[in-house]
């Protein structure tokens, strides 16, 4: 299967006030998300024990935060997210979306494989 960061040719997961994610499950253990942060808005931020992430971002401008360390982040940039490492991104556009796209392996979303923390 042939796919671009822009256009990953997968199904929307989710469609809120925040974000609409778009996941691609066509591989047996690994999964391609392609995230639209909408204007103003953050992701909830969490990590995970035992799974690494690499995050690319191909629209708009924001800020990759990787434990407590700050990042800018505009298209092109590739975040490389160790085991174990927080991980939040926030759009600082009040008009326009930030969007980026994700590999990972898979995990069940809805479990207990993401750690959150009250932000």
């Amino acid at each position: 299967m042939k796919v671009t960061l822009e256009k990953i040719e997968g199904e929307i997961i989710k469609d809120n006030e925040t974000y609409i994610l778009e996941d691609n499950n066509f591989l047996e253990h690994m999964t391609l998300s392609r995230t639209f942060l909408k204007p103003g808005q953050s992701t909830r931020g969490h990590s995970h024990h035992a799974q690494e992430e690499v995050y690319i971002f191909t629209q708009g401008e924001g800020t990759m935060q990787i434990d407590e360390t700050k990042y800018d982040a505009k298209p092109g940039d590739t975040f490389l997210i160790r085991s174990g490492q927080f991980h939040r991104v926030f759009n600082l556009s009040e008009t326009e979306p930030c969007a980026f796209t994700c590999v990972f392996e898979k995990y069940d979303r809805s479990g207990f494989d993401a750690i959150y923390k009250n932000n």
